[in-house]
């Protein structure tokens, strides 16, 4: 697989899960978060499509840039964090419903594109 393709479906997961965030940040409250932690104030809804904006900005910088290999590695150690955030809010402190471990599956596709990415930079040097 070619790296611009490996960076498509890197910005994939960000437009397809930002986008749902920006279009339709009640969904995204009602299916991903515990019933417990759902809010009713009014910020709720513009903090979750501005993350969403934000992921698209990520997504279009993903899709559009040229990536190295270093760029993978660092998209991959930048990851990290990520499933940290994943496991705290669905093990420790249980924020996120099953629905919301999507997250956990695009951060999975994202670590797998960076791999697979850092690989195939590599064979273009």
């Amino acid at each position: 697989m070619s790296v611009r393709t490996i960076q498509w479906w890197l910005a994939a997961v960000f437009v397809v899960l930002g986008g749902w965030c920006l279009v339709s940040p009640g969904s995204v409250l009602a299916l991903t978060i515990t019933p417990t932690y759902q809010s009713e104030a009014p910020i709720v809804p513009i903090l979750i499509g501005a993350f969403g904006a934000q992921a698209l900005i990520a997504g279009l910088f993903a899709a559009f840039s040229r990536f190295e290999q270093r760029t993978f590695l660092a998209y991959g150690i930048g990851l990290l964090p990520f499933f940290v955030f994943d496991y705290w809010f669905y093990v420790v402190v249980p924020m996120l419903t099953w629905v919301g471990l999507l997250d956990v599956v695009g951060n999975v596709v994202m670590m797998g594109a960076c791999v697979a990415g850092w690989r195939a930079a590599g064979r273009d040097i």
